[in-house]
């Protein structure tokens, strides 16, 4: 049941993406007056799907995304039938540039526009809810945070000499505001003030949790419990926040996996929180050492509740959306420079739908904003001049723009071809990884 449960959300949760990043470039074409031949969820073969009027709208078998076929255009359905043909006012190859830049870039911008508009409803609906404290509740062993000099306890006061009130205000300083130069946080330790600078590139990605860090009153939340598996058995539920494993507190992720480990096969001492009831039990971890649970830091110290009216809402949305495009731009320079390792900072299929389901777990809007994430990040990865995405079709027609010539079909076939089997290649790494982690 789980499983079906967590295939359904997949489903439902690259469907919506895929399609509304799909509608955008079909919508463009259609107002460009282009003629568009297919609408493709999924990239060929195709699979089923019904003709209505002049456009087959499909479903085809590899699920990484999905395609227009516009007539006149080299796409990843490598028809290039068309031209030996004499061009039709209607084909993509007729119209001038800036229409077909438009199209290009119309996926891109339907994905920005779902995000913007999911995060502006939430805001309206909810609010924001700002973490009142700036207190380091807990500093990694061997992290950059603990290497350059910050310890449990700190209070950070300012951040290159910018005042912070609040947590959420630090980690914008923090990873947008400097993120081009190295950071000096001015923090108060045993009623002294003392100044702790970190390299730029020492900060690894663009989460605390990679600097080593997390604000005071932070628990652990079970996010899911697999069923009959040791967790569910003793009675965990989702919610529940982790105290101690092994009569050891836990204060982040890594415990929790290096204590359940440690115990692969041998009893283990749980004890945790359901609201106001504490409650205790053994687990006996299986061979590979997990009890059957996915979790997630949450925040339970003080807050600030801050409402938005339906107009102040989207500005505040456009924000979010600006602020979480810039950490995703800066961590695929991380990758790029070799400062995070690729198997870490991607996520597949699997990775995917187990987020869709643990976030539908926690709430509707917990679940929507992790789409609009998914949105943004569909977004700016289509983006990218890479051959088959919408940013190496961009290039393309950019380059033929300088020359003032079409570049020969055959060239622009080798290069989606190239750009398909990278794409394809890709997907099977991100596949695998996501199996290793699984």
């Amino acid at each position: 049941m789980q499983f079906l449960e967590t295939v359904v959300y997949f489903v439902i949760t690259l469907g919506v993406l895929v399609f509304v990043h799909e509608f955008g470039h079909f919508l463009a074409a259609k107002l460009s007056g282009m003629r568009v031949d297919r609408f493709s969820i999924g990239f060929p073969p195709r699979a089923f799907g019904k003709q209505i009027g002049e456009t087959d709208y499909c479903v085809s078998w590899i699920p990484i995304g999905g395609y227009v076929k516009i007539a006149g255009m080299i796409d990843e359905s490598f028809d290039a039938e068309f031209v030996s043909n004499e061009v039709k006012e209607w084909e993509f190859r007729a119209k001038p540039l800036w229409q077909k830049l438009f199209v290009l870039s119309a996926g891109v911008i339907m994905n920005i526009v779902l995000a913007v508009g999911i995060f502006w409803g939430i805001n309206y609906v909810q609010g924001k809810t700002v973490r009142e404290t700036t207190v380091l509740g807990y500093v990694a062993s061997g992290s950059p945070a603990a290497t350059y000099g910050l310890c449990e306890g700190d209070k950070v006061l300012r951040v290159n000499e910018k005042p912070v009130s609040d947590w959420d205000q630090f980690l914008g300083d923090l990873f947008i505001e400097s993120m081009s130069n190295d950071v000096t946080l001015t923090v108060l330790r045993n009623g002294q003030e003392t100044a702790v600078t970190i390299p730029r590139a020492a900060i690894p990605e663009t989460n605390p949790a990679a600097i080593g860090i997390l604000p005071a009153g932070t628990d652990i939340m079970v996010s899911s419990v697999e069923q009959e598996k040791p967790a569910d058995k003793v009675g965990l539920k989702p919610l529940d926040i982790l105290v101690s494993l092994n009569g050891e507190p836990v204060k982040n992720d890594k415990s929790v996996i290096d204590i359940v480990r440690a115990h692969a096969d041998k009893p283990l001492a749980i004890e945790w929180n359901r609201g106001n009831e504490k409650m205790t039990g053994t687990v006996v971890p299986t061979a590979e050492g997990r009890i059957g649970i996915s979790f997630t830091m949450r925040y339970n110290g003080p807050i600030r509740r801050v409402e938005y009216s339906i107009v102040q809402a989207f500005p505040q949305a456009v924000n979010d959306i600006a602020n979480i495009s810039v950490l995703f731009i800066q961590q695929i320079g991380q990758i790029i420079t070799g400062h995070t390792a690729l198997s870490q900072s991607v996520g597949g299929p699997i990775r995917i739908a187990q987020m869709a389901t643990q976030t539908a777990e926690l709430g509707l809007p917990t679940y929507l904003g992790f789409m609009a994430l998914l949105s943004v990040s569909l977004a700016i990865l289509n983006i990218l001049p890479f051959p088959a995405l919408d940013g190496g079709h961009i290039v393309v027609l950019l380059i033929e723009g300088i020359i003032r010539r079409e570049i020969p079909v055959p060239v622009k076939m080798w290069i989606q071809r190239i750009g398909f089997t990278l794409l394809l290649a890709f997907m099977a790494f991100v596949v695998y990884n996501d199996i290793m982690h699984f």
